[in-house]
């Protein structure tokens, strides 16, 4: 009886405790040195678990496995570390019968929060071997020992790319992929990641082939969307061939929202990657920046952005690429054909650009990017010709108040972390032609006018108002990114101009001084009357988006005799009898005049006076009531000193006599 209550209890612990390990599982640690032990005879990888190791037996048999750690080997005096994955479990559900019979069967493999390190190297070099086991231990080449797995989830993965060295460290981060394996081999891959603040979704459909991988080709579809980026989702085929260290991948086809393109592509994941990539698109749609930082760093806004540009990954792969495309869109921008050569070896971006279609013209130049050094090196060399300048100055710098076809020559280099600190350290040449356009927001004729009818301190913009220009040309030497010219020349219908000034590419800002000229009549380039002169020179300066044009006082003022004389020219020779604004067939239209040739005014004191009494009037205020006539601002916001050439006291008011009165008797002569 003793016995049989001994026996009793003895199956009674048993029930008991195996009911126990069927709900907790069984604690496995003994399996742990076994696990890493055949994980590196066959990977050469390093494995550590740091945490628990668990046998489930309930609802299924499963092996869970916490803290994980794979790593590879490293060289010695290598600083960079090898590829390095950290887990935080991994779970396996198996068939028991499976494991009976030899051949594991996992249903369900569950990775939750890896972490992929790799390292990134400024040099290539021979990719570290992995160690290997004793061929005897190694699985058989029909793959019979390799455990087959039929869904694969992979949860809150990162994949961190870092080179300790340079302190460089990006990341793709918050990766879910769920991957399934058919009986006939059939692999599909769904998932969503993170790079940066730009979302990805992928789909990827391929056919395993039978081991070993080696030379084997693998057909692979795949679907991309990166809406950031891409305009729309990409999709492809391709056949891809794993060879040593290199990932081949031919016949790749596909499409680009509506544009079709084909290509073939190779990587070398030996160490630095080297990749080379061959492709021809028939429509290639890249978006613009988006959300806010968009907003505050558009071309039009009254600043560059100090936002770094950070182009050091271009130090960790080597490149060889050339991209054609029927037509390219960037944002607002519009490419037609396109054709770019580039390389990329050592950090340095060599992009060679030949016959692009650029809004209604040609393009050809050079962009070279250096990222090797602590600040980044940028150089340009572009030749334009018959570009429309309206789309392609809106779309590059915010600047819309030219128009018309454009030639040009630039070579310029700069240096920075930034645009702004780039377009302020600009150095170089550059020419360039407008034909057969406009000043948008200006109509010189009509300027001059406003003079003879008013007191201006300054002219603000019109964009209704327009001046058609045959010509507008002028050379710039840029330095520190200042634009200088000297030979700024315009010639238009109605109107001419010539005129010298700087352009403050970092602040987006002009500082020009210039002498518009009319011309007194209509018949065009070939008349034989010459311009008649305003007489006071005009100051255009201010953000280039929204500039201030008024009369240059200090212009006059140098050198009032010849003022004067110009005055005189100008009255005589605009509002006198026969003048080019009091006939019918001369200006008079344009700027007020009737067409009896009257000009508008008594045809005995022919707007003389009016025009005398207008610039005494505004000489005097400039003189007289505090305004600076250097430029046109209140004294409060002058240089306390005079320049070096502003004329004497005794030479503003010639006679002592008011100067309306001076001029009233000038034109009335």
């Amino acid at each position: 009886m003793r016995a049989l209550k001994i026996a009793g209890s003895a199956v009674a612990a048993f029930i008991v405790i195996v009911g126990l390990l069927l709900v907790i599982g069984i604690p496995s640690g003994f399996l742990t040195s076994v696990i890493q032990e055949r994980v590196e005879r066959d990977t050469g990888y390093r494995l550590t678990i740091a945490g628990s190791t668990r046998i489930g037996l309930w609802p299924s048999f499963n092996v869970t496995l916490n803290d994980v750690t794979l790593e590879g080997t490293q060289k010695a005096g290598d600083r960079d570390t090898g590829n390095h994955l950290t887990v935080g479990s991994i779970q396996a559900d198996m068939t028991l019968a499976s494991l009976w019979s030899g051949h594991p069967e996992i249903t369900d493999l569950v990775i939750t929060r890896p972490v992929l390190n790799v390292p990134l190297r400024r040099e290539r070099g021979a990719a570290p071997a992995a160690s290997s086991g004793k061929a005897s231990a190694s699985p058989r080449e029909d793959g019979s020992n390799t455990p087959t797995i039929e869904r694969l989830k992979v949860t809150d993965a990162t994949i961190v790319f870092s080179n300790a060295r340079d302190r460089v460290e990006n990341r793709i981060e918050g990766i879910n992929a769920d991957a399934t394996v058919s009986a006939d081999r059939k692999i599909r891959i769904t998932g969503s990641a993170r790079a940066g603040e730009h979302p990805i979704k992928f789909n990827i459909k391929a056919t395993a082939p039978t081991p070993p991988l080696e030379r084997q080709t693998v057909p692979v579809d795949l679907t991309l969307d990166v809406p950031d980026v891409l305009q729309a989702p990409l999709t492809g085929k391709a056949e891809v061939r794993f060879n040593g260290s290199v990932v081949m991948i031919n016949g790749l086809t596909g499409t680009l929202g509506d544009g079709a393109f084909n290509g073939w592509a190779s990587v070398d994941l030996a160490s630095k990657p080297l990749v080379k990539l061959d492709l021809d698109f028939q429509r290639l749609d890249i978006a613009a920046a988006r959300g806010p930082s968009a907003t505050q760093d558009a071309p039009s806004s009254p600043t560059w952005s100090n936002a770094p540009l950070d182009v050091t990954g271009l130090n960790y792969v080597d490149a060889q690429i050339r991209v054609s495309a029927a037509e390219l869109n960037i944002g607002e921008g519009h490419f037609a054909p396109v054709a770019i050569d580039a390389t990329l070896a050592s950090g340095v971006l060599k992009c060679g650009i030949t016959n692009l279609g650029a809004y209604g013209g040609q393009a050809s130049g050079e962009i070279d990017i250096d990222a090797g050094g602590a600040t980044p090196a940028y150089t340009m060399r572009a030749d334009l010709t018959g570009v429309r300048a309206l789309p392609l100055l809106r779309s590059a710098a915010g600047f819309d108040k030219l128009d018309g076809k454009m030639q040009a020559k630039i070579s310029v280099r700069s240096s920075g972390q930034s645009q702004r600190a780039i377009m302020s350290g600009l150095n170089g040449t550059a020419f360039a032609t407008f034909q057969d356009g406009a000043i948008r927001g200006l109509n010189v004729a009509q300027m001059i006018r406003s003079l003879t009818a008013s007191t201006l301190s300054g002219w603000q913009e019109n964009r209704e108002q327009t001046t058609d220009l045959s010509q507008l040309s002028a050379s710039f030497r840029i330095e520190q990114g200042q634009a200088t010219t000297s030979d700024l020349n315009l010639v238009g219908p109605l109107v001419k101009m010539t005129g010298t000034g700087t352009v403050d590419l970092g602040r987006k800002s002009l500082a020009f001084r210039v002498e518009p000229k009319l011309v007194m009549t209509t018949q065009g380039q070939g008349r034989a009357t010459d311009p008649v002169g305003f007489g006071i020179p005009v100051v255009i300066d201010g953000p280039w988006a929204q500039p201030r044009i008024y009369p240059d006082m200090a212009g006059m003022l140098d050198n009032p005799d010849a003022a004067y004389a110009k005055l005189k020219e100008m009255g005589q020779g605009l509002f006198g009898p026969g003048g080019g604004l009091g006939g019918g067939s001369g200006l008079g239209g344009l700027l007020g005049g009737n067409s009896d040739g009257s000009g508008g005014g008594n045809p005995s004191d022919p707007l003389g006076g009016k025009l005398g009494e207008t610039l005494g009037n505004l000489l005097q205020q400039g003189l007289s009531q505090g305004r600076n006539p250097r430029r046109g601002m209140p004294d409060s916001q002058a240089p306390a000193a005079p320049a070096q050439n502003d004329p004497p006291p005794q030479q503003q008011q010639p006679d002592s006599q008011p100067m309306n009165d001076v001029l009233k008797q000038l034109f009335n002569r």
